[in-house]
């Protein structure tokens, strides 16, 4: 009767439904242009760094103009972009899975006009706002995850690496002149909602010391089977501890078989993972989605250990940048960089880029070592390196 009274009619259970039907259609959301020529286009190319052209095959032309745009972003900001777009592309916009934002206009006086307005919106520092780029061999905007920021149990920051990353690596991303795309995503923990595990360069944020078990407060905030449970190595057990003379329900953890993932801090607050001293990045380079030329690979391990260095990242920048002009120097044209790296040789890499090859970057799970590295033991340097 409480159904029927609220004018629910269970015989026509869509009748004047309002609630619970889901987004809109995205078709909704189309410029006329785009809706017009949907699966009907006849080419497209990069006019410039940023700008893509695409004809119809009715003869229409649409402009993008891709600009950079942040992970995380103000309400003001983003009223800034739906102006632009108000302004010059009849309120039509999209977001690209990168954090691009692209505006599309149909005539070159249009494009024109778009790209001047750009072009002179600055922040106070001077830096762009809407910079336009990444299209083509380029450096994409990176993908990251939420950091500081969001996220509870980051290992890294992901706005501070990402923003310092990006400063070094901007003339790539507003020119073309890399052998092929480059990738780059940070992930601020081992859980990795990043894709850094399929990106030319991977950033991840790695912990190095098992959690902290917080005794007193842990039975009184945490269900202790739920805490165990979440353990993916099995390294946490039950355990009774005395504190001030009575004993309380806790866990204890074996630090030989933490993989300090954070799982369990995930489940129980009582047991902090994050440390000054333990946490940090981890680089990994040559992994892609694309099956281009090759077939998709993951990523590598190529520098186990740089510290958290905010707010400008020093080491971790010096190294990606590094990394980016050794294969800007050194690949072939359309060659991704794991494709360069697997073509002269993993240790002729760490060679060139000038990286310390230490037995954390031994790949020694069973099966994919059979596909990473050399099918041996023996790895061979063409030169000699010190310890």
């Amino acid at each position: 009767m409480a159904f029927i009274s609220s004018g629910y009619n269970p015989d026509k259970p869509m009748e004047n439904r309002i609630t619970d039907i889901g987004p809109r259609s995205f078709e909704e959301f189309y410029p006329p242009v785009i809706k017009k020529n949907k699966g009907a286009w006849d080419y497209h190319e990069i006019v410039k760094p940023g700008v893509l052209k695409h004809v119809g095959l009715s003869g229409d032309v649409v402009y993008t103009v891709r600009v950079g745009a942040a992970r995380l972003m103000s309400v003001t900001h983003i009223r800034e972009i739906c102006e632009i777009a108000e302004k010059h592309c009849g309120g039509h916009l999209r977001f690209t899975t990168r954090n691009n934002v692209e505006f599309m206009v149909e005539t070159e006086a249009a494009l024109d006009g778009l790209l001047a307005d750009l072009a002179s919106r600055k922040f106070a520092g001077g830096s762009f706002k809407f910079p336009v780029g990444g299209t083509g061999a380029c450096v994409s905007n990176i993908v990251h995850t939420q950091g500081y920021v969001h996220c509870h149990t980051p290992a890294t920051d992901a706005s501070g690496p990402v923003k310092a990353v990006m400063d070094d690596m901007f003339e790539y991303f507003q020119s073309m002149t890399l052998p092929a795309m480059v990738r780059i995503s940070l992930a601020c923990c081992l859980n990795m909602c990043g894709a850094v595990h399929c990106s030319d360069i991977g950033i991840v944020g790695i912990h190095r010391k098992p959690p902290i078990v917080e005794h007193d407060r842990l039975d009184n905030i945490c269900e202790v089977p739920l805490a165990i449970s979440a353990c993916p190595t099995g390294a946490i057990k039950p355990a009774k501890v005395e504190i001030d003379g009575k004993k309380v329900n806790s866990v204890a953890v074996n630090a030989s078989r933490c993989m300090y993932c954070g799982n369990c801090y995930t489940m129980c607050p009582a047991m902090p993972l994050a440390s000054g001293e333990g946490d940090g990045i981890v680089l990994m380079v040559g992994g892609k989605v694309s099956n281009r030329i090759s077939m998709p690979k993951f990523s590598k391990v190529v520098v186990a250990f740089i510290p958290n260095e905010p707010p400008r990242w020093p080491t971790l920048t010096k190294m990606v940048k590094q990394i980016v002009e050794v294969y800007a120097k050194e690949a072939r044209k359309y060659e991704r960089l794991g494709e360069w790296a697997e073509r002269i040789g993993w240790e002729k890499f760490f060679e060139l880029c000038d990286l310390e090859f230490t037995h954390h970057c031994i790949d020694d799970f069973r099966d994919p070592a059979y596909y990473t590295w050399r099918q041996s033991t023996q790895f061979k340097f063409t030169k000699h390196i010190e310890a």
